[in-house]
């Protein structure tokens, strides 16, 4: 193949229990990206719509994370990558990580597939360090992987793929501000109380338990953030109000998803997920502030080829 088009798909990342370790892939919300075959031994971004991004690939996630897997692998053909950016930066739902996963998916599949998607997530991950400065593969695991991935460790990296409940829904609400993935880091206390981590620990085996067993119930009860939700949800207009009334309509539980400033309301099914979804629209669009709202599905394939 002499070029390629793919979709790579947005995520959520930490889902309340799991910070920098869990996430989940989204079904119809993604960028678009073409990648082709150049002849001049060198990474270019060529074309961007949708968002301003930088056009060096030095400094766009996209060519960051595709010049490590060039370097790595020793190999001298040149790329031209297009990006669709339907993402918005800043959003909370992996807009980095779809950039960086999906140019590194589209580059190992135009090479003949030197590595499998689990190999990926490295090169990847060197994408997400120059957006927040921390190579972190909560999003970009999901993205390259398909539905909800576990970050066992990052030294040496191992991610676990887990199994998704086909009844599970996510309602995303997007306000439209901005925040910057540095600036959320840069509130997050830097140690915690042994209860608290306890507490922590007990949600997030409780999540994966539950993801294992089709337990809906336990995973609304896990979904808890005890350690980074209390500073970051300061940040999003109506926070602890989109809360209630997202339970209050049905859903399995609610959280940031990110860094935010998006939200994620999981539900079971889609008739609660249109409940929840309508009373969010009714509630937030008397706020002044304009939004994105999505119901998704979790993607259990991550990026496909167009």
């Amino acid at each position: 193949m002499q070029e390629i088009k793919i979709f790579s798909p947005a995520t959520v990342a930490n889902l309340s229990c799991g910070f920098d370790v869990l996430g989940c892939c989204l079904e119809n919300i993604g960028d678009e990206m073409r990648v082709i075959k150049n002849s001049l031994q060198k990474v270019r971004i060529t074309k961007i719509t949708g968002q301003d991004l930088p056009m060096e690939a030095e400094n766009n996630v996209a060519g960051v994370a595709v010049i490590s897997m060039l370097e790595k692998l020793k190999e001298k053909q040149g790329f031209d990558i297009e990006i669709n950016k339907r993402i918005k930066v800043g959003s909370g739902i992996g807009s980095s990580a779809a950039s960086a996963a999906g140019a590194v998916y589209a580059v190992n599949q135009l090479l003949g597939t030197p590595y499998h998607a689990m190999e990926l997530i490295p090169f990847a991950m060197e994408g997400e360090r120059l957006a927040s400065g921390n190579p972190h593969a909560d999003n970009v695991a999901p993205a390259l992987l398909g539905g909800f991935s576990l970050v066992r460790s990052y030294d040496p990296l191992e991610v676990i793929s887990l199994p998704c409940p086909e009844d599970l829904r996510m309602v995303i609400l997007h306000p439209l501000i901005e925040i910057k993935t540095k600036d959320s880091r840069a509130i997050i206390k830097q140690s915690v109380s042994l209860k608290k981590a306890i507490s922590q620990w007990g949600n997030l085996g409780a999540f994966v338990s539950a993801l294992h067993t089709n337990n809906y119930e336990l995973l609304g009860r896990s979904l808890v953030d005890e350690i980074v939700e209390p500073n970051r949800s300061i940040l999003i207009p109506y926070f602890q109000e989109l809360r209630s009334i997202s339970m209050e309509s049905g859903a399995l539980g609610f959280g940031i998803s990110g860094s935010g400033p998006s939200v994620f309301s999981m539900c079971r099914g889609d008739e609660d997920a249109i409940k929840v979804k309508r009373a969010i629209q009714n509630f937030y669009e008397n706020k002044g502030i304009e939004f994105d709202l999505h119901l998704s599905r979790i993607n259990p394939y991550g990026i496909k080829i167009l």
